[in-house]
C-alpha cells in the first residue's frame, strides 16, 4: 500500500515503509491529534512522537515490544493526553523542549536543545527548537540516507501555513522566521512534512506561500 498520510480518528494507522525506518502514523482524540510510532529497522526499537490522547489505541499500535521513548513536540495538552499512561506501561523515556518542559506535566527526563541528537536504534533524528506557537516547540528531522529527509513539525508548520500565534504580531513573526531559517533554508523541497494534525504535506508544497503567508500575518 502506498502511503498517503491520510488517517482519522478510529480507523487505521498508516504506514511509511524506509528502508531503514518505519513511520506509523495514527489520528487521536478529540481534536484529530496525529501520533507518530517509529521504529528502527534494524534493532526494532520503537519511538513515539506525541502521546497525544486514547492511550489504549497508542499502546495498541505500540503493541508487545514496547517503546524506549516518547518526544512530546510541545506543551499543549492535547499533545500529551495520554503520555503519562503510556510512560507507567512502557518505561519510556521522555524528551521535550527545555523550555517546554516545565508546561508538561509528566516529568522531561531528557531536556532538549536546538541541534540536539535523538536516537531510535540506528536511527538519528535532529531536534529544530522552534518559538511562537509555544517557548519551545521542537520539530524532528530524519535525513534519511536512501531518500529525502522526514520532518516532524508538531504545530508549527502545517499544509497552508505555519501553526496559531493567536494574533500576536511578534511571535507569528518568530514562527515564520523559524520555519524559513531553520527548516525551509535547511532542507530540500522533497523533504515530507509530518504535522500534528492533520494531512502531510512537503516543504517543496510550501515554500512558494512564505511570502504570501507573512503578508496575511498567520
Amino acid at each position: 500500500m502506498t502511503y498517503s498520510g491520510a488517517v482519522k480518528v478510529g480507523g487505521p494507522a498508516d504506514v511509511h515503509e524506509l528502508t531503514e525506518l518505519m513511520i506509523s502514523k495514527v489520528a487521536v482524540g478529540p481534536m484529530d491529534n496525529n501520533a507518530y510510532l517509529l521504529r528502527c529497522r534494524a534493532t526494532d526499537e520503537q519511538l513515539l512522537i506525541d502521546a497525544a490522547a486514547e492511550p489504549a489505541t497508542l499502546l495498541s499500535l505500540i503493541g508487545d515490544s514496547g517503546i524506549a521513548s516518547v518526544v512530546t513536540t510541545h506543551r499543549h495538552g492535547d499533545h500529551w493526553g495520554a503520555l503519562r499512561e503510556v510512560v507507567d506501561a512502557t518505561g519510556a523515556r521522555t524528551y521535550a523542549g527545555r523550555y517546554d518542559a516545565e508546561g508538561i506535566p509528566v516529568p522531561t527526563d531528557v531536556p532538549v536543545e536546538d541541534g540536539d541528537t535523538i536516537r531510535v536504534g540506528d536511527v538519528e533524528l535532529t531536534a529544530r527548537h522552534l518559538v511562537g506557537h509555544t517557548p519551545g516547540s521542537i520539530a524532528l528531522v530524519y535525513d534519511d540516507p536512501h531518500g529525502h529527509p522526514h520532518l516532524f513539525t508538531g504545530d508549527c508548520l502545517f499544509p497552508g501555513g505555519v501553526g496559531n500565534t493567536w494574533g500576536d504580531p511578534e511571535s507569528f513573526a518568530r514562527l515564520l522566521d523559524d520555519v524559513e531559517n531553520k527548516l525551509m533554508s535547511a532542507l530540500p523541497d522533497e523533504t515530507w512534512v509530518y504535522p500534528g494534525h492533520g494531512g502531510d504535506t512537503t516543504l517543496g508544497a510550501e515554500r512558494p506561500h512564505l511570502a504570501e503567508w507573512r503578508e496575511r500575518g498567520w
